[in-house]
């Protein structure tokens, strides 16, 4: 699976996802980039899904004109400490065969 770690998030995380193809929007150079274009981005590039920290994207966004999953992580703090402790369950919706196009994972 090909996945997107948002700029709100620790670069480390990279680590917890080894076996899929995994990016950074840094790694991307696409910095600063709005989230209507990031997704736009993310669906010609290929993209399966978003790992965000921002948790107002699932209102901001219609969700129904984009292919890809996004996964809100929802943590007490934005540190790898705190968000490492989420990535079983991120795995856990991957495997999913249908998880929906937003999944809050907290």
């Amino acid at each position: 699976m090909k996945l997107l770690l948002d700029e709100n998030l620790q670069k480390k995380l990279k680590l917890d996802f080894t076996e899929h193809e995994i990016y950074t929007v840094t790694d991307k150079g696409w910095n600063g980039v709005k989230n209507g274009a990031l997704l736009k981005l993310l669906v010609q590039e290929n993209f399966d899904a978003l790992l965000t920290f921002d948790k107002n994207l699932q209102h901001q966004q219609n969700f129904k004109h984009y292919t890809i999953r996004v996964f809100v992580l929802s943590a007490p703090i934005n540190t790898y400490q705190e968000l490492t402790k989420l990535t079983p369950l991120v795995k856990k919706h991957i495997k999913s065969s249908n998880p929906g196009p937003v999944i809050v994972v907290s």
